[in-house]
């Protein structure tokens, strides 16, 4: 485990890797075996796999879903944590132990609280921060700290002041890593990198700059969110509306590749 996690902090180092988000084990093990070199959880993906909108998750599902992936991949794992489940330091700092028992190399926490559908004030986020980095401190775990403006537009502020603002504070309350999904923006994105003092990661984005352009700017780390999940079930949408409107397989000619599955997931 220790080697796994150390893996992972390695790579936010030097140069852009990019960070896949699967929603079960089988996407896991397919995402590996193309070469990736670390994976990080999905809280919408996940949910969408329950049954349940994002948000919805537990703690338990999310734990015992980590503890699945970790035990079926040798690359390490980061785990979309939403808000650690909790409101107060001794629940974050439990939720992360939870998490590190389950094999997480790495964790996030979001100053957005879906319960008041609003961004929570910079000082009591950087709170949550520091009692997150310093649960996260004992297991070597990297934390990534989040800050939702640009993600919630009705309810963040979307002054990019504001947000470099909160990831310079996060930083400074112990994260290793800053994030702000929903910046799309060249200069946005060079701002942030340019303005705070830690690695960055990009939310990729349709139509937003590819990895090559973001690597030119200095971001750290790429990830899609649950990108691939709302793929994968697009096609299972247009696959089923096929059947059913047509009574035609044309579908299967889209399907993957034997071969991959027995790549992925022959141990």
């Amino acid at each position: 485990m220790t080697n796994v996690r150390e893996r992972f902090r390695e790579l936010h180092q030097a140069g852009t890797f990019i960070l896949p988000n699967p929603w079960d084990v089988g996407s896991a093990l397919l995402l590996e075996s193309y070469g990736f070199p670390a994976l990080a959880t999905t809280s919408s993906g996940l949910a969408a796999s329950l049954g349940k909108l994002d948000q919805q998750v537990t703690r338990d599902e999310l734990v015992a879903h980590v503890a699945a992936l970790t035990a079926a991949v040798r690359i390490p794992v980061n785990v979309d944590a939403e808000r650690c489940f909790a409101d107060s330091a001794d629940g974050i700092a439990e939720t992360v132990d939870l998490l590190a028992g389950a094999g997480a190399a790495g964790i996030s926490i979001e100053d957005y609280d879906p319960a008041t559908d609003r961004i929570e004030s910079v000082e009591i986020s950087a709170e949550r921060v520091a009692a997150a980095a310093s649960a996260a401190a004992r297991h070597g775990i990297v934390l990534t700290a989040r800050a939702e403006n640009f993600l919630y537009r009705d309810t963040g502020n979307t002054d990019l002041d504001d947000t470099i603002d909160r990831l310079r504070a996060y930083r400074e309350a112990g994260a290793d890593v800053v994030y702000a999904p929903g910046l799309r923006e060249r200069d946005d994105i060079g701002r942030v990198v340019e303005s705070v003092d830690a690695p960055v990661n990009v939310l990729a984005v349709a139509g937003g700059l590819s990895v090559p352009q973001l690597t030119e700017l200095g971001v750290r780390r790429v990830s899609i969110g649950g990108g691939l999940a709302w793929v994968a079930y697009g096609a299972l949408r247009d696959a089923a509306r096929e059947l059913l409107d047509s009574g035609t397989t044309a579908f299967k000619a889209r399907g993957i590749a034997e071969e991959d599955l027995e790549k992925a997931f022959r141990r």
